[in-house]
């Protein structure tokens, strides 16, 4: 936890204190208020430097995107493609950049198998289902960023 971080959390604690001594209905809004802001701390801590792969197929089925949505660059990605036996290397890519592979022929269906890790050396993997004429696994309500060790 950072250092400003800590001082907002102790000044929140002085501050309910104070409030439990003048009454205690405006202590316990106070601890409410208090356990909102530390939870949004934490959850702003949790998202901060996370990668967030995401391959998709083309419309053309001849090209595969990979996409980089998270909050920090991913490092040492490779990409299995099962049953085609295709496999290829991106050495980096940054927050919001993204990079092509091409094809030689049209993907009817197939599992994309992602492994990458971040700055910090940790290591994650990510399957995710393409088709050309079904539903993709890009799904539109996951959430942006992971949330509690969300994956």
């Amino acid at each position: 936890m950072e250092k400003n971080h800590k001082i907002i959390l102790i000044a929140g604690i002085l501050i309910c204190v104070i409030l439990f001594i003048i009454d205690i209905y405006l202590g316990a809004i106070g601890v409410i208020i208090l356990c909102a802001i530390a939870m949004s701390l934490y959850i702003m801590e949790d998202s901060e430097v996370l990668p967030d792969i995401v391959v998709s197929l083309h419309d053309n089925a001849k090209r595969i995107n990979v996409t980089n949505r998270g909050t920090a660059p991913a490092y040492g990605i490779h990409i299995a493609m099962v049953p085609l036996n295709i496999e290829f290397d991106i050495p980096n890519l940054a927050t919001d950049a993204s990079s092509e592979h091409m094809l030689n022929e049209m993907v009817n269906e197939a599992k994309a198998v992602v492994v990458f890790e971040d700055s910090k050396g940790s290591h994650y993997t990510r399957t995710y289902a393409l088709s050309a004429l079904g539903k993709n696994d890009d799904d539109l309500l996951k959430p942006m960023f992971p949330l509690f060790k969300w994956k």
